[in-house]
């Protein structure tokens, strides 16, 4: 089946409720380009500082029980694995030339120690959560880091706040649920991207959206869900920035400077068995109040029953939506004795936060599937309609 894509002229991070359609949000007054419904739009401003997190996509579905399954599940071929192989598009490590902007600092976040202790909640997955800021020292401006950011949008005239990722020096990748309420035909507005943000500050300047992209599924509202709206095989979107120019009147776009992530689909990264180790990357506000970068390492376990969706345990709440799930996250080391083991690519992504647990002791997320349905189709739609962010 032809998976069709809704496209937006400008971009954002999950909704736990309805929203009702809000004045400044985006209608489905589109051109078609083939599949493709497109709406341009003028960027707008958005509150920095008082910026809120979107509520966290909660599913209460998924029990003590049913995460057990899924871990013993894993250790049998799952259903379902494509007869084609898994494949990727590798990334850049950029230049890392700098336009530092001070935003303004959101809060006072707490100095203390960060928790890097292994920890797990009450549906026993364990995980280690942590700042990937390593203070003093910037690590929001080294490659890998710095290619995530936090993106900010209006709902109305009430500014709010998601993670995302850089795949492609001028292409965003966030959950849908950023974009777009899961089939009510509208969506958000204002998006800007601020990779390696870091307490009110902005390395590498912000970048406004020139498009953005949902498959029309989840526009529409019927994609494959074991939760509408929130656990969907679809919650994927992809944002195209608007470009700058240089002091040398050329064009240039933020991933030429921060690198941007490889992404991979239909399984990659992942055993044949479903399981997979990947770092989570987001701006969860109930860590440091939203103002620094969290990392978090986990096993993650695909779940048959949760529309294919991979979940892994994590301290992370809203605001870490649209966030980035890589596998061989870092810095690759030089091989001087040993051999590169099956899926080395390095810093691929391979699907984005879409969902938490309603219960703060559960400790556990759940993320869309990259596949070539869903990922590539808008990448090579992105691409082909703005080749030079490419």
């Amino acid at each position: 089946m032809t998976n069709k894509i809704h496209s937006l002229g400008v971009l954002a991070w999950g909704i736990a409720v309805s929203l009702a359609c809000p004045a400044g949000a985006q209608q489905a007054a589109v051109s078609q380009e083939r599949d493709t419904a497109v709406l341009t739009t003028s960027s707008a401003s958005v509150d920095f500082k008082a910026a809120r997190p979107m509520p966290l996509p909660v599913f209460p579905g998924y029990t003590g029980v049913k995460a057990q399954q899924d871990v013993a599940k894993s250790f049998n071929v799952p259903p379902g694995v494509p007869a084609v192989g898994p494949g990727f598009e590798p990334g850049n490590v950029g230049t890392g030339q700098k336009e530092e902007i001070n935003l303004g600092t959101v809060s006072s976040p707490t100095e203390d120690t960060p928790n890097t202790n292994f920890e797990f909640g009450t549906r026993n997955l364990p995980f280690t959560t942590a700042r990937a800021d390593l203070s003093p020292t910037a690590t929001n401006e080294a490659y890998p880091y710095r290619a995530s950011g936090k993106l900010f949008f209006l709902v109305g005239a009430d500014t709010y706040v998601c993670s995302a990722s850089l795949i492609q020096k001028g292409l965003v990748v966030t959950a849908a649920h950023c974009v777009a309420e899961f089939g009510k035909k509208t969506y958000f507005s204002g998006w800007q991207f601020v990779p390696g943000y870091r307490n009110g500050v902005a390395p590498f300047g912000t970048w406004t959206i020139a498009q953005a992209r949902v498959l029309d599924a989840y526009y529409q509202g019927t994609d494959k869900c074991a939760q509408p709206g929130v656990v969907c095989e679809d919650d994927v979107a992809v944002l195209v920035l608007n470009s700058k120019k240089a002091s040398d009147g050329k064009p240039y776009y933020a991933g030429m400077n921060t690198g941007w992530y490889s992404f991979g689909w239909d399984r990659a990264g992942f055993t044949g068995q479903g399981v997979t180790h990947l770092t989570q990357i987001g701006y969860p506000n109930c860590l440091d109040s939203g103002g620094f970068m969290q990392r978090n390492d986990a096993q993650g376990v695909i779940s048959a029953d949760s529309s294919s969706n991979t979940i892994i345990g994590s301290l992370m709440c809203g605001g870490s939506s649209g966030g980035p799930m890589v596998v061989n996250f870092g810095v690759r080391p030089a091989l001087t004795g040993t051999a590169s083991g099956a899926s080395a690519q390095p810093n691929m992504v391979i699907g984005v936060n879409s969902w938490g647990s309603t219960n703060d002791a559960v400790k556990y997320m759940g993320a869309s599937p990259f596949r070539s349905s869903n990922i590539k189709v808008l990448v090579d739609g992105a691409c082909k309609a703005y080749p030079d962010a490419c």
